[in-house]
């Protein structure tokens, strides 16, 4: 049910978990956790009707549905918004990527402060110098320093309190540096208040990932995202005591594939009659975000029209 009617007309309001704890025991249950990503209200809708539990407010996927390349281009105060809107067209929890916290340790606590204050649930915050670039795009990814970074975390800590989620992603791998510094920087991270740690790979395999998890040994919950590493069975996640598993960018890009599809062979056709059955209806779009319940409230508050 949309947030915009959280309950139904002329029901009593049900106290319901908060949207932190909710993410928390996502992270921490026995069960291997799967959240999608989303980058708007109307993806977020989407995705949560499609059974996820749990949102990626992904950096990606909101920069490009801005318009922005994924460097920081976009500001956070941006992302916030878009955020808030996530927030009000669901009833999931949601961790927002954060990238690197969009500065120093100041920027990152009015960050996570200003998400918790529009109802998300954690913030992901990544190792990397500001402005950060996108994993996959290049081979320039200089870290931060581990001390600073640290700070950086437990600011973000100080000021949201211990309930909001605050997941370090540590971009070692990336950046070439090997398992070990991977290991230091995560238990160092996770001295600074994280309840979690990502590890991050742009390899086709996902041998570091697997051994990083067995090496770790549940110190904290481990999230990871398979982009590139797609083919890995999830039964192997499961072997090595893998927590959370991240679908990053995948709403966006069935997005991108599918509006280049029709946007050619409407233009080719100069005709929307072919492509009638391969587009959702206009019901299902109401739905999504909420025709139904504006009609359930108009009935209760709008005054009945008399003759």
């Amino acid at each position: 049910m949309n947030k915009a009617m959280p309950f139904p007309i002329g029901a009593e309001a049900v106290p319901v978990a908060s949207p932190s704890t909710s993410l928390r025991e996502l992270i921490l249950s026995k069960d291997l956790t799967f959240l999608m990503e989303a980058h708007d209200g109307l993806s977020a809708a989407i995705a949560e009707r499609a059974g996820f539990k749990g949102l990626w407010a992904s950096g990606l996927s909101i920069s490009s549905a801005l318009g922005y390349r994924d460097a920081n281009e976009a500001s956070w105060t941006q992302v916030v918004d878009v955020v808030e809107r996530m927030v009000d067209s669901t009833n999931v929890p949601i961790l927002v990527d954060g990238d690197s916290g969009f500065g120093n340790f100041n920027n990152a606590r009015l960050v996570a402060r200003k998400l918790k204050q529009r109802g998300a649930a954690g913030i992901c915050l990544e190792d990397k110098a500001f402005p950060k670039l996108n994993s996959f795009v290049g081979d320039r990814h200089p870290l931060a320093d581990i001390y600073e970074f640290s700070g950086r975390l437990k600011a973000v800590r100080d000021t949201t309190g211990p309930a909001f989620v605050l997941v370090a992603r540590t971009e070692a791998l990336i950046a070439g540096y090997g398992l070990d510094v991977a290991l230091d920087r995560a238990e160092a991270f996770a001295n600074s208040g994280a309840d979690a740690v990502l590890i991050h790979s742009r390899k086709s395999v996902a041998d570091e990932i697997l051994d990083f998890a067995k090496k770790w040994n549940n110190r904290l919950p481990v999230v990871i995202v398979p982009t590139k590493y797609y083919k890995t069975p999830v039964s192997a996640y499961r072997e090595v005591g893998i927590s959370t598993v991240i679908w990053a960018n995948h709403a966006l890009r069935a997005a991108i594939a599918g509006m280049r599809d029709i946007c050619g062979r409407i233009r080719s056709e100069e005709s929307v009659a072919g492509i009638e059955e391969r587009v959702a209806d206009l019901e299902e779009l109401f739905r999504l975000i909420g025709y139904d319940e504006l009609e359930q409230a108009e009935k209760q508050y709008l005054p009945k029209q008399t003759a």
